[in-house]
């Protein structure tokens, strides 16, 4: 896997969401996207950011991108179910979602964990995406061949201490992918997750600030699995979790 070889025009023609694409992997990812051949719908909350990866993409000559300003702590069904009504009017259906933005939440003692924080962290990175997922399905399913892909971790596999809020938003997240896999096997739907492991991003910098980033991969030298789920060389691998590292 972490072998395979994208070719340069595996995503000619598809319409991509990226979520949290205005940094880290979210920006590597659209980045990769529209090298090869995709329109990138670039989604976060810093419009700053999304309009930097924008001109990127543009000044590389790749497919003129789309950008959906959204802050999932606060978006409600409504937001989600008008941004799919826009994609569908715009594009016709979607053919792949990239499920990146997620927040940490603070490290510490079960004990101490602040409710407040969690329901943060529960928010962005489980509720968003449910509501997210179910507007879009529609959509996805009038692509000839759709692929969702959430991001998950090391500790929604393996639990570990201190990790609390994030490692039960990862669980939550590994029994989304699992459940919808399984509902839509067999269509043209398929539903995976992935493992970044230990990237150079800001978060993985907040939960290790003593570690050395120049030790880490950075978020471009890790695409090879995002393409590879993304494009229909992995038509038919659906309900899997991937590590891209």
């Amino acid at each position: 896997m972490l072998e395979y070889q994208a070719a340069k025009d595996l995503l000619k023609d598809k319409t991509i969401l990226v979520t949290g694409a205005g940094d880290g992997i979210g920006r590597a990812a659209a980045l990769a996207y529209a090298e090869h051949g995709a329109t990138v719908i670039l989604l976060g909350k810093t419009v700053k950011k999304l309009e930097a990866v924008y001109d990127e993409i543009e000044q590389a000559g790749y497919p003129t991108p789309a950008i959906v300003p959204l802050d999932l702590k606060g978006a409600t069904e409504q937001n989600y179910q008008d941004m799919a009504e826009t994609i569908e009017q715009q594009f016709g259906h979607l053919d792949g979602l990239l499920h990146n933005a997620s927040l940490l939440g603070v490290l510490g003692p079960f004990e101490h964990i602040s409710m407040d924080s969690v329901k943060e962290v529960l928010q962005v990175n489980l509720v968003a995406e449910i509501m997210m997922t179910k507007a879009l399905l529609p959509v996805m399913k009038k692509a000839p061949s759709a692929s969702i892909l959430f991001t998950s971790s090391s500790v929604g596999r393996q639990g570990r201490a201190f990790w609390g809020e994030y490692a039960i938003s990862k669980f939550a997240t590994e029994g989304m992918m699992q459940s919808l896999a399984h509902e839509y096997e067999g269509s043209n739907l398929r539903v995976n997750s992935i493992n970044p492991g230990a990237t150079r991003t800001k978060m993985r910098a907040n939960a290790y600030p003593a570690e050395n980033p120049q030790d880490l991969k950075t978020p471009e030298a890790i695409m090879t699995t995002y393409l590879y789920l993304m494009g229909d060389d992995a038509k038919g691998v659906t309900g899997q979790q991937f590590n891209a590292q």
